[in-house]
Order: structure tokens, then sequence, then C-alpha cells
């Protein structure tokens, strides 16, 4: 894949996206010259800055212009989607945190429809940037692959997919080592790669044989470099884990992991903290200044006791948490040690209804407003739950990779609860670990409205 070719694609949409923008804002605002104060209005001056920085922000929070999402059209056009969602969120917490009544509404509605034209619009313009690279031979990948196994037939399925012009010539292999009818022809054997790579003009040459499984492999690098053919080399994991492996880089030597982990990254992990911090910020001020106080009364009235019940929890990196909930059960001394099953007696009337209802789970926005959790993520677990599934399933201090969360994907997906048996247990984890290795802020906000769904519909794990 062309880096540098993607590298420029990037800034060309970044610079495209923003001057369309800034041409819709600007364009309307001559539209509408009659029925709008003057221009220098200071309440317009800051609404075309918002615009600006709201745009700026969202494409930052969903990765827009990263080279993996640009590298094809239907990921970037469904990150564009998410950009342009985030930044109609945005745009409305701007105009009604700070109170920008005075705006003409038909005004700002022209404007956001209009950016989302000349941004779907941009997305074509990608559409022809592509036809032309693809229509042009000097922009042509000419391909020859050494070795005809599994890891090449696998490369072939990944160039196949590659957005940009690629020609697969064949495979190098000796006669007696291919077995079956291939995709692409045998062109040549491991003895005349260089020959035949001149012969088909070719540009790049990808090696699934390692050089110390033919030493010939070390003289054809070299070769390669002065005949002006790049020279690749695709290594074979398998002779040490049969488990998928994810290379990084740290400086220039590469590290291999297990899996790959989104959150891994600083800057993901101050994307999601910057939307736990603002998603929790407005619960707290719009839900939790007037509930507190009502649950307060309501649960004083109902059984005697705290207010909130505060139980330390395992969270990220294995450390423990105070999590704070709603009190719905009387004050017994098993709370530390036995999950709530259906019918507990434990459970007061009012409890019922919070945990029915999951309000009891709401004061834990403090907790994600505070840092020690997340709005998404796995459950905390009790500390003896920790104890006993970590010795039991292999896999269940992965889940503690991350901040635990309000909810999450096991959730969502019908493990929420009383875990009766060990199996439930294991899928927990599974989902958390999905979860773990295939974060984005869009799916921590399709997780956020599949819970309010299950909320409202009800949830038979909810008890």
């Amino acid at each position: 894949m062309n880096q540098q070719f993607f590298r420029l694609l990037r800034f060309f949409f970044i610079f495209l996206d923003l001057l369309m923008l800034n041409v819709s804002f600007g364009v309307d605002r001559i539209f509408y010259r009659s029925k709008l104060p003057d221009p220098l209005d200071s309440k317009y001056i800051n609404l075309w800055i918002a615009f600006n920085v709201a745009w700026m922000f969202a494409s930052w929070l969903s990765s827009l212009y990263s080279q993996n999402n640009i590298s094809t059209f239907e990921l970037f056009s469904k990150k564009t989607l998410r950009s342009y969602i985030y930044f109609l969120a945005l745009v409305m917490l701007y105009i009604v945190l700070f109170k920008q009544e005075g705006l003409s509404r038909l005004f700002v509605m022209t404007v956001l429809l209009s950016i989302g034209l000349v941004i779907f619009v941009n997305r074509l313009v990608y559409i022809v940037i592509a036809q032309y690279i693809r229509n042009r031979e000097e922009f042509a990948r000419k391909v020859i692959i050494v070795g005809y196994n599994e890891i090449s037939k696998k490369l072939v399925q990944q160039l196949e997919e590659d957005p940009l012009n690629t020609k697969i010539i064949g495979y190098c292999e000796n006669e007696d080592d291919v077995h079956e009818l291939s995709t692409y022809p045998i062109v040549g054997n491991l003895n005349n790669i260089l020959e035949v790579s001149k012969q088909y003009q070719a540009n790049e040459i990808f090696s699934t044989i390692p050089p110390d499984g033919n030493t010939n492999i070390f003289e054809l690098m070299q070769e390669a470099d002065r005949a002006c053919i790049r020279f690749k080399l695709v290594p074979n994991f398998n002779t040490f884990t049969r488990l998928p492996v994810h290379v990084d880089y740290f400086g220039n030597l590469p590290v291999l992991s297990l899996r790959k982990e989104p959150l891994d990254d600083i800057a993901n992990r101050v994307r999601k903290r910057i939307y736990d911090f603002v998603f929790s910020s407005l619960v707290i001020i719009l839900l939790l200044s007037w509930m507190i106080p009502l649950m307060a009364l309501l649960i004083w009235l109902d059984s005697r006791g705290p207010v909130f019940f505060v139980q330390v929890r395992t969270g990220k990196n294995n450390q423990p948490f105070r999590c704070i909930k709603f009190r719905s059960m009387r004050v017994n001394k098993d709370s530390d040690k036995v999950q709530a099953t259906k019918g507990d007696t434990r459970i007061t009337r009012l409890g019922k209804f919070l945990r029915k209802s999951s309000l009891d789970e709401f004061p834990q926005f403090l907790n994600v407003f505070m840092g020690s959790m997340s709005i998404v993520g796995p459950r905390p677990h009790m500390l003896k739950h920790t104890d006993d599934y970590s010795g039991i399933i292999s896999k269940y201090m992965v889940r503690q990779f991350v901040k635990p969360g309000i909810t999450g994907w096991a959730q969502i997906n019908g493990f929420r609860g009383e875990t009766r048996s060990l199996w439930e247990m294991e899928r927990r984890v599974e989902c958390d670990i999905w979860y773990l290795e295939n974060w984005s802020l869009w799916l921590d906000t399709r997780i956020i409205f599949m819970t309010v769904y299950k909320i409202f519909v009800g949830d038979i794990n909810a008890f």
C-alpha cells in the first residue's frame, strides 16, 4: 500500500472538508443577509468559529482522517457519517450551553444541512480520485509473489482488496512444490525470480519464504535493490504460535502482541476520557442534581440506612476502587460475598424498582466523572468474584486491561446480573475481550443507545 499517497490524501480531504464547510457557511450567510443582522454580529462570528471547532473535534474523535479509515471509500464514508453525527451533537450542545437563542433557527438548520451535503459531495471526489488512480498505468503495482503456500494465498486475498491499482503477475515456486491449481499462474521458479520480475516489469516482490528457509533470499534482496524493485518479506508467525498476532513498533523494533488494543493508544484513551467526562458531567448536572436528594428521601422512608451502597470492586489493572450505587438492599453482612438473585429477600420494595429500571446504577456517573470508571466497559466485579474466576477462566484478567463501565457489550448481549453457571461468566469474559479489541467511540455510543433501549423494553436479567 502506498503510504505517501494516503498521507497526501489525508491532508487533501482535511483541507477540502474545512474549505467547503466555510464556503457553505458564507454562501448561506449571503443568501439570508436580508433576514440576519450585521455580518459582523458577534453571535454569528462565534457560531462560525464553533462550526469549525466542532468539525475538527468531531473528526478527531472519530479518527476520520486516519490512514486506516481513509484507505477505502466504504470505511471513509462510514467514519464521515459518524463524524457528522458528532458534529451535529456538538453544535447543538454549543447552542444550548451558551444560550444562543438569538440565532436564526432557519439559518442554522440550512447551514447544517448544506455542510452535510458538501461533505457528501467531497466523498464523491474520493471515488473520482480512486478511479483515476486505478486507471493510470504509472500508479499500478505489479507484484510477483515468491512461494506458493497458505501465507501466499492469504496475501493474494489482501492484495486483491487493495484500493490501489494492484496487478498480481503470479507466483515463483518450484513445480515439485505445487500440488494444486493456483488462482494466478506459476511464472517462474525459485532460481529465476529476478529474471521473471524484469520480464514482467514487476515493481514489487513479496516473499513468503523466510531467508532462513532459503539462503538465496538474502542475495535476492540485494539484487532486487540494484534492479530498483521493492522487496518485501511476509513472515509466518505460525512457527511459534497458532494465535492471531498483531505487530507494533517500539522505535524500529517490531513487537508482537496477542491482540490489538485500540485503548493502548494514548490518543484513543484521551478521546474516551473526554467522551466520558462530557457525558457524565451532563448526567450529573441534568439528572443527579435532583435525583440524589429525591432518592435519598425515598430510600430513607423505605428502609433505614445509608443512601448509597459503596462497595470495593476490581478496576483497571486489577486495582480496587469504591463503586457507588443507590442502596437497593437492606443492610446485610453478605453484600460483599453473595450476588443478588431473583426473589432475593434482601432487596427492599423500592430496591426492586431501582434495580429493574437500573436507576440504582446512576451514582456510578460520579465514578466516571472522577475517572475510576468509564460509561462503557466490562462491568466491575466483587473482589471475591475476581479471585474465584481468575483461577478457572484463563483470560479472565484480560478484561481488567481497561476501565470498568456502567454498561458494556456483555450486558446488552444478555449477560447481565447473576452468573448462575461457569459458561455464563466465560461468555461475559469473551464479550468483554471482544469490546477491548474492537473499541471505538461509535461502539460506545451504540452500546449506550442499546442500554437505554433495554431499560425501556425491560431486561429479564434485571432484578
